[in-house]
């Protein structure tokens, strides 16, 4: 038998002489690995809670999503129409009187093409209420949405004077 130098060679860069596993990529692709999982961990990390005009919480990315109207009508017949814009166009999930508030205000949550939407009615003056409409996706806000509600909601009103 010849003893060769050559014979049983194992690479100096292999996991069982305690050299780290990354040794198949390149300096620069281990770069690129430890940015994405620093990329994924910032995500993670700034998602979190948003309060909702309810007064609740719920998931996702803090983003534009609200829109505020105010309409010289009674809370009563604002909160009706904006069921019944809701009922046209989604599910309600909860109706509700948020927490130390007074039964001047008034809140829902509901479903509109799979996004959250909450809306919430309160009374500014015995004659002037104001709705807050907020449409969450699941990542974060959608104004449009939110604009397109608000919309029916006024057209809702226009017509109830007809």
């Amino acid at each position: 038998m010849i003893n060769s130098p050559n014979a049983h060679r194992t690479p100096k860069n292999c996991a069982c002489h305690g050299q780290a596993i990354l040794f198949v990529f390149g300096s620069t692709m281990k770069m690129k690995i430890f940015a994405a999982f620093a990329a994924i961990g910032m995500a993670l990390i700034t998602a979190g809670c948003v309060g909702t005009v309810s007064g609740t919480y719920t998931s996702g990315f803090p983003t534009s999503d609200k829109v505020v109207s105010r309409y010289q009508r009674s809370v009563d017949e604002v909160y009706a129409a904006a069921i019944a814009v809701i009922n046209n166009n989604g599910v309600l999930i909860t109706e509700f009187i948020p927490h130390d508030t007074t039964n001047t205000v008034r809140a829902l949550k509901a479903k509109v093409d799979k996004e959250e939407i909450y809306v919430r009615v309160e009374a500014i003056d015995p004659q002037i209420t104001q709705v807050t409409i907020q449409a969450r996706t699941s990542v974060g806000g959608d104004v449009q949405e939110a604009h397109e509600l608000d919309k029916e909601i006024l057209l809702k009103l226009a017509n109830q004077n007809q």
